[in-house]
């Protein structure tokens, strides 16, 4: 007890709700949270509805603060949190606002397989799969970059991976951003985060990170569906990882580098946590340098294990990975900031949008978007947790209004990992699972007991809310039937 917020929450309608800029002195915008009342009633138990209200305190924040139906409490940021900045007028560039897990994100890779062709591999799948594709704290792979290597890398993005054979040219068409922010510094990256990330990249690591093998069990958008891929009874292969060693340390670094910053711009924050720095300082264009090299490692990361993972099936299935038809849908990121364009108030106004835990979902004719992509929008992956569902949506037009083209990014933790684990005692996490037809594998003692289903929020919940505010829309359902934790 003792956290729970009882500050003022105003409903805006049945799945949006207002904390007015008036509530504490500094708010330069008012905070928006996505979500219906029995989210609500949870999300109010922690301490990241203030978090939002902190957030709309920075310097040069534009239209809100927001959070996503999936909040929960994080470093600075709420986990679920979205703003934007205008670098024109003071906007800054916050650490707290992207995470330590610098592009930790989700990729889905569609097969021409069924259930029934799966069924009679599952275990022989799960099994290559977890000593194939290297997981759990600090585990490294056999693929390893030397410094300059490393380097090409964290400039290139997936094009230089894909280049060295890990990969198709069709997967950078399918990847946010192509897979590579332009602007990155591996320069300002430190010689500890080079060490850490030396032999991680093509690795899953441990947490909620996974490789699952998923059934799509239910399609609510067929045109949508019918242009990812995606049919009812077809199995899909979704990563979910980010920059492991690498990015944990340019963010540990920042935070350090950043402490006296805010001091030196005359910047008040109501939580040293938001210590951020101006985008147009030397500070901000340092640590917003580091973090696009980060990103662009973590794409190469989600890169090299879907080469893994089609390596993985064609052996077990003994058919080429094309054959297999195992093209990449899409990958998005979840815990970054980037330069956008958007409109504010008739004007188009390059912002610096941080997600953290927050997914991009930009609507149909998008230019950003692949062309094939260009009449539905973006595809949004939503992962859920290993027991219940993942899906699919598309961005939608009231996304650019309301979110800065922003959605949840998955079920959102109910429990911390040490309640999770608490909760498991006396039981085995992963005979329940198989009894709701999983396969599950784990690297770590607890990793099953701490990821377990009722960890995490419903995810129908979650998606139901942004579906509802007009945000996204409902694509796809994926059950998951295989996965390898770390």
């Amino acid at each position: 007890m003792g956290n729970e917020y009882t500050g003022p929450l105003e409903r805006i309608n049945d799945f949006s709700w207002r904390i007015p800029r008036s509530y504490k002195p500094g708010m330069r915008v008012d905070g928006i949270i996505y979500a219906d009342d029995v989210l609500m009633n949870t999300i109010k138990q922690d301490k990241s509805l203030e978090q939002v209200a902190n957030v709309a305190c920075l310097p040069g924040i534009v239209k809100y603060s927001l959070a996503m139906p999936d909040i929960h409490w994080g470093y600075g940021f709420c986990i679920g949190g979205v703003a934007a900045t205008d670098p024109e007028q003071g906007g800054v560039i916050s650490p707290g606002g992207v995470g330590y897990d610098i592009n930790c994100g989700v990729r889905l890779i569609r097969t021409n397989l069924t259930l029934k062709d799966i069924d009679p591999h599952r275990s022989r799948l799960v099994d290559r799969m977890f000593e194939i594709v290297p997981c759990g704290v600090g585990r490294t792979g056999k693929i390893k970059f030397k410094g300059g290597e490393l380097k090409r890398l964290m400039e290139q993005g997936s094009p230089y991976v894909v280049k060295r054979g890990f990969g198709w040219d069709s997967d950078i068409e399918a990847t946010e951003a192509g897979g590579a922010l332009p602007d990155a510094r591996p320069d300002y990256v430190s010689k500890r985060a080079y060490e850490r990330g030396a032999g991680q990249c093509g690795t899953l690591g441990s947490g909620n990170h996974f490789m699952e093998v998923q059934v799509v069990d239910q399609v609510d958008d067929p045109k949508a569906a019918e242009a990812m891929g995606l049919a009812k009874g077809n199995i899909a292969v979704m990563i979910h990882s980010g920059s492991r060693g690498l990015g944990y340390q340019v963010c540990d670094d920042a935070l350090k580098d950043l402490r006296d910053t805010p001091r030196k711009y005359g910047i008040e924050l109501p939580d040293k946590q938001l210590v951020c720095a101006p985008v147009r300082s030397p500070e901000g264009e340092r640590y917003f340098g580091a973090m696009r090299a980060a990103a662009n490692f973590a794409w190469c990361n989600r890169q090299i294990m879907t080469h893994l993972a089609r390596q993985v099936f064609e052996e077990v299935f003994a058919r080429s990975a094309e054959q297999l038809g195992m093209a990449l849908i899409y990958d998005v990121a979840h815990n970054i900031a980037k330069t956008e364009t958007h409109q504010i108030d008739g004007k188009a106004l390059e912002l610096c949008v941080h997600r953290k835990g927050a997914t991009r979902a930009f609507p149909p004719g998008h230019p950003e978007l692949p062309p094939r992509y260009r009449a539905i929008g973006q595809p949004v992956l939503v992962p859920g947790d290993m027991g219940r569902f993942s899906y699919v949506l598309v961005g939608q037009p009231p996304a650019m209004e309301l979110t800065f083209g922003s959605c949840c990014h998955g079920a959102g933790r109910l429990m911390s990992r040490g309640a999770a684990i608490r909760a498991s005692k006396g039981r085995s996490i992963r005979k329940e699972l198989l009894e709701r037809g999983v396969i599950a594998r784990a690297r770590g003692r607890t990793g099953l007991d701490e990821e377990q289903p009722e960890a995490y929020k419903d995810v129908l919940e979650v998606v139901n809310a942004v579906h509802n505010s007009g945000i996204s829309k409902r694509v796809a359902r994926l059950k998951p039937i295989v996965v390898i934790k770390g």
